[in-house]
């Protein structure tokens, strides 16, 4: 497998390998022991997937609260996506900081998103499918987020902030400036929740 760090300390990118012939492809997309000698150590405990149906669509910027924080595994199962994940540790060098990578069904990458970050994604393509694994289960009173075109993060979404698909949900939430984040960045990147 294929690891590559990103400039937000513990947010990596993985790409397993694929095993090809003439009828197609074989991949295991997890491995837990291949996993953790790249540096994930999440005990995954819930599988999610998404469909959207429009290109344009965004879902985001999502992560849960304390004590319920999540690390999610994150690949396309059919289509593109523009992927966001925002440094969210107080104390952290990149605190307030993103990254985006595409992310598609035909590549096969993956990407980590530890504890103590925000999540999102934009959808190239119509018919867009996402799963993801997490490692701690679905809380709705520790479901939080941040708005997706927040002015002080500035993330270089790839539609137009009138073109963009939102749920109404997702419209409501919060700005990074009024957010008082829970997550503490610790030594080797950890995060800690406060």
């Amino acid at each position: 497998m294929d690891v590559r760090e990103t400039r937000l300390q513990g947010v990596l990118v993985l790409k397993p390998r694929r095993f090809a012939d003439p009828r197609g492809y074989f991949v295991e997309t997890y491995t837990e022991r291949v996993f953790r000698q790249a540096g994930v150590t999440a005990v995954f405990v819930q599988d999610n997937q998404s469909l959207s149906v429009r290109r344009g669509t965004i879902r985001g910027l999502h992560f849960q609260l304390p004590p319920a924080v999540q690390a999610k595994l994150v690949r396309v199962v059919r289509g593109r996506v523009y992927d966001v994940a925002v440094d969210l540790r107080l104390g952290s060098p990149t605190y307030g900081e993103w990254i985006a990578e595409e992310l598609s069904a035909e590549g096969g990458q993956q990407i980590y998103v530890p504890h103590g970050f925000a999540h999102g994604f934009c959808t190239l393509e119509d018919e867009t499918e996402v799963a993801y694994k997490v490692d701690s289960y679905y809380a709705p009173a520790c479901d939080s987020g941040i708005i997706w075109n927040d002015p002080t993060l500035n993330v270089s979404w790839p539609v137009a902030s009138d073109a963009a698909i939102l749920s109404e949900k997702d419209r409501a939430l919060g700005t990074f400036a009024a957010f008082a984040s829970p997550f503490q960045y610790a030594r080797g990147g950890q995060c800690l929740a406060v």
